[in-house]
């Protein structure tokens, strides 16, 4: 839920208007919609060199990965998820909140991997390499934005 319907949702159920606290917050997310909205374009726009560059950066810590392993299948499908994951972040950013990482359900990506023997201390890594990766395509500004989703998703494995 956006920091929006969450301040309209919490009004309503007390049964009031939005009070200055509420009005707060709302003001503070507004003013950095440019910054929310430029970061996700970005992020959507360089996901493949992102995801290119994390890789790279992965394989050269954690060489012996089935994402490295010379099938392209897996690798595909490893870069694939990992674009995802991008997404995900775009979509926290443009909420203000994590509730979109949160709906995905990161424990049961966490159980998957688990079930399919990736370690998940190369996740952690490749999701630390995305994160380098993408405060590469993005300002100070709106790195501060989507660096927080990328550090819950690291935590996450």
């Amino acid at each position: 839920m956006s920091i929006v319907a969450k301040a309209i949702a919490q009004s309503d159920r007390a049964d009031r208007f939005l009070g200055s606290s509420e009005l707060t917050q709302l003001q503070d997310f507004f003013s950095n919609s440019s910054a929310r909205i430029s970061a996700a374009q970005k992020l959507a726009a360089n996901q493949q060199k992102i995801v290119d560059e994390g890789s790279k950066q992965f394989w050269s810590q954690c060489p012996n990965t089935p994402s490295n392993s010379g099938d392209k299948q897996k690798t595909a499908l490893c870069q694939r998820d990992q674009g995802w994951y991008i997404r995900l972040v775009t979509y926290c950013v443009l909420a203000g909140n994590s509730k979109p990482l949160e709906d995905i359900g990161l424990d049961g990506m966490r159980d998957m991997y688990v079930s399919l023997n990736v370690p998940l201390t190369n996740l952690k890594t490749a999701m630390r390499c995305l994160k380098q990766s993408a405060m590469g395509v993005l300002s100070s500004e709106e790195a501060s934005l989507a660096g927080p989703y990328f550090d819950q998703l690291i935590r996450a494995f």
